[in-house]
């Protein structure tokens, strides 16, 4: 653990879906409102979400992550489940549910612009989140929290690859260079295993398919874990 002072001279890689902004609960209740629709006689909520899952992770990867590729998963999902396509009337009350978290307005996690606008004048801010490109610029551009970050990077995937190509792209330098986010599998072990420091914050409703076991640092790599943003600011 790091003392209280705050580190001098600092690049932070931040993530933005559950660790600026709340995403995944607006997800889950589109989901839960699917299920709910889908109202299957012989598979119970929880195998239902299993299928699903399942629909997911076939769909990123072969489509990547977005809006248009939830719809398709939330569809595949109803002709496995109901074992018939779903008519005109299905599909467009299946897009119902995407559309219902495209619509949906940016919310801030707490503490997030407070902390972003002292970081931003000690550090250098880099956003980096995966996703569709332009999906992910719009919320950014919604959020009114844009001016903090001197520039966004937004991968289609977020593995070691990746950073090691930001930290290329902008002349980083490893031992200054920290990845902040909430996801052990995109934001913290792949940032590790580039040779990035890397702080875990900690959200309540991580998307199932972003949960692994933390990896291990090795010295002089650092990881934190803090329960809140605004703890980054005792740190950084």
């Amino acid at each position: 653990m790091l003392s209280a002072t705050p580190l001098s001279s600092q690049t932070l890689l931040i993530d933005a879906d559950d660790t600026l902004w709340e995403n995944n609960i607006y997800f889950e209740r589109a989901i839960a409102g699917f299920i709910t629709y889908l109202d299957h006689h012989r598979h119970t909520p929880a195998e239902v979400r299993q299928v699903l899952n399942r629909c997911e992770h076939a769909t990123i990867a072969a489509h990547g992550y977005g809006m248009a590729s939830f719809e398709r998963s939330l569809v595949d999902c109803f002709t496995e489940l109901s074992e018939e396509t779903p008519s005109s009337e299905q599909r467009q009350r299946i897009a119902s549910f995407a559309q219902s978290i495209a619509e949906h307005p940016i919310e801030l996690l707490p503490g997030v612009p407070e902390t972003l606008n002292l970081l931003a004048k000690r550090h250098r801010l880099i956003l980096v989140t995966k996703g569709n490109a332009q999906e992910q610029q719009r919320k950014l551009d919604r959020s009114g929290i844009h001016m903090h970050f001197t520039a966004v990077e937004i991968p289609p995937e977020k593995h070691p690859d990746a950073y090691c190509e930001i930290v290329v792209r902008h002349a980083l330098a490893a031992e200054t260079t920290w990845m902040i986010g909430n996801s052990p599998r995109s934001d913290i072990n792949p940032a590790l295993a580039a040779g990035l420091h890397a702080v875990y914050v900690h959200h309540p409703n991580t998307w199932v398919l972003e949960h692994d076991d933390l990896g291990r640092p090795v010295p002089p790599q650092r990881l934190i874990q803090l329960d809140r943003f605004g703890d980054l600011a005792t740190h950084f």
